[in-house]
């Protein structure tokens, strides 16, 4: 079972999805990347960052995807104009040498794709932007 989390990383608030691991190990979600941290001996596996609020007004997510580390773009399984689902694999990232499925956060319509197969790509930089369908934003108010 995972737990969401904000976490302040140089002043950006990330949302970060993280699971603990049969081993002991931690996966954490950031913006549809995944990344195996293992923590140094004698450190605890329960982060202790703050929690996000589940309750309540609900913040909207944003359907732009990006990256927060550079990497190649290995893959892209999406294409303009193509219905996705919040949770659908849409590329994979090479980064550090491990591959990455990068997932949709949101259901919508794939409106902007801004990278291609084999494209090294920044961090924080914009992907593809998904967006939503309108039934989701009626949900969300």
């Amino acid at each position: 079972m995972s737990e969401k989390y904000d976490i302040e990383i140089d002043g950006e608030i990330f949302s970060v999805d993280i699971e603990e691991m049969d081993d002991g190990q931690l996966r954490a979600t950031v913006s549809g990347t995944e990344f195996i941290v293992k923590l140094p001996d004698g450190v605890g596996s329960s982060p202790t960052p703050r929690r996000r609020s589940s309750g309540g007004g609900a913040k909207a997510k944003s359907g732009t995807v990006s990256t927060s580390i550079p990497g190649k773009i290995v893959t892209l399984e999406v294409s303009l104009g193509q219905e996705v689902v919040e949770g659908q694999v849409i590329l994979i990232l090479e980064a550090m040498k491990m591959q990455n499925e990068v997932t949709a956060p949101i259901s919508g319509k794939i409106s902007t794709i801004n990278c291609s197969e084999g494209d090294n790509v920044e961090a924080n930089m914009a992907l593809v932007v998904i967006q939503p369908n309108p039934e989701e934003g009626a949900e969300n108010s």
